[in-house]
This record gives C-alpha cells, structure tokens and sequence, in this order.
C-alpha cells in the first residue's frame, strides 16, 4: 500500500471512531507499528490529526466537524466539572448567552435558577433543557439549522443578536490557541459566536483540554476577549499560565 493511501486510512479511521490506536492500525495494516506513528507525526504537522499516547485524535477542520452525538460522548466527566465551574461564574447575570455545542448546554443545565434567567441561545437542546425551568425565560434565536450541532444560523441569528445587550456569553470553540484565538470549521457558526461576544458584557470560554492549541479555520475571537476560560485539569498548570498571560482568568476543573 502507497504511504498516501495509508494515511488517507489512518486518517478516515479517526474520524469515523474519533481515534485511532497505533497497535489496531497496525495491525490492520499489516505494517509495523513504527509505520503509523510515522504517518501519525505526518498528519499532525499537516493539522489533520493530534497525537496521544498511543494513538492520535483527528482535528476538526473546514472539511470535517464531529457531531453533537460524538461530543455528548467524550469527556463527559471533565465537561461536567467545567460546567458546574463554569456556571459558579454567573454572579449578577441575569441575561445568559449559552452557545451551541454539548459542553454549554451542560454549563446552563448546572446555572442556579433560584433567580429569574433570561437564557439566549441558538441550540435547540439547550432551549428545550431551559425550558423546563418556571423561572428562566428562554429566547431561540430562529435561523437554519444545522443537523451536526442542531443549531441556527445565518443573518436571522445575527439580527436578532444585533438587538440585545447581555450580561454574560459562555462561548465554545473547535480549538483555541495562544497564536490563532478561538477557532471554528464553519463561518456561519463563527459569525453566530462574535456576534454573541460582541453584544456581551462578560465572556466565558468553556472547553476540554484536548481542545487547546487546535486551530480550525475560521476565527472568531481572541484569546484575550475572554474574562476567563474554564477547562479540565488535562490543561497542564504550565499551558494554563501561558493562556493567563493573554489576559483570561484560567480555571482548571
């Protein structure tokens, strides 16, 4: 088998699994493991994967986005502790951007509701959690939707966003990095998120570490916009202080 069409398997294999393990590929292969961590350290230069131990997981890029299936998956017990640190960052809040994506929809479900909400948000998952709540009143923004995330999109979004001030945006990202910002595939779904963080008062980036020095394709924001950025303790102590030295307050959950 030509290297390029082993990568192209390698690289179809961790998208299609969410990760790739050099012993199984190997072996699959029929080629040596030192073959795919070859391959593997190739297509991590290229963007297209980022090596673990072990194996790799692929990076989300123009091309290729997980879905929210995926996403409710993986991490669920580091993104429940970003959430519930996440939402002890309310204070006085009363209007909420929760952004699409499983981790901010678990950020609103941890929110106190003992007090009125106003919760913002383009997710039709999150909207249908909120609503259960008598004491959040909770604002669709109307739009097309995507099936990956089962979030609006386009200008419809973007005006209504246009009309508001919020107190406080919990905003996701694909990847975030010192040199590139807050990164996404799809420019439809970065022109939702700066709008959001443009009419917000206060923004909150939540992710896993796995999440850290990933670019995608489209930019939305820099690091420095952000209050503070809530992640797990797979984010070493030495990269969170890198990250606090953009401005943003680190929280390891």
């Amino acid at each position: 088998m030509r290297a390029e069409d082993r990568k192209r398997r390698i690289l179809a294999r961790a998208r299609a699994d969410g990760r790739v393990d050099v012993v199984e590929m190997a072996q699959e292969l029929q080629v040596a493991p030192e073959t795919v961590r070859r391959d593997l350290r190739l297509l991590d230069e290229h963007g297209l994967v980022r090596r673990t131990h072990g194996g790799a997981v692929p990076v989300e890029s123009a091309g290729f986005e997980t879905g929210l299936r995926f996403r409710a998956g993986s991490h669920v017990p580091e993104k429940r502790r970003i959430a519930k640190a996440a939402a002890e960052r309310l204070d006085d809040a009363e209007t909420v951007f929760i952004d699409e994506g499983f981790t901010p929809q678990l950020v609103a479900e941890a929110l106190p509701t003992t007090n009125p909400l106003t919760i913002i948000t383009a997710s039709l998952p999150t909207a249908a959690a909120m609503s259960e709540h008598p004491s959040c009143v909770v604002l669709l923004l109307g739009g097309r939707v995507r099936g990956h995330t089962l979030a609006t999109v386009d200008h419809w979004v973007l005006r209504m966003l246009g009309e508001m001030v919020i107190d406080l945006a919990y905003i996701g990202a694909n990847g975030i990095s010192r040199e590139h910002g807050l990164t996404t595939p799809d420019p439809v779904v970065g022109a939702v998120k700066a709008k959001a963080l443009s009419v917000s008062r206060r923004k909150v980036f939540v992710g896993v570490h796995t999440k850290f020095g990933v670019s995608s394709f489209n930019r939305f924001a820099e690091v420095g916009d952000m209050e503070a950025i809530v992640t797990d303790s797979g984010l070493t102590a030495h990269e969170a202080h890198r990250y606090s030295l953009l401005g943003p307050k680190v929280v390891r959950a």
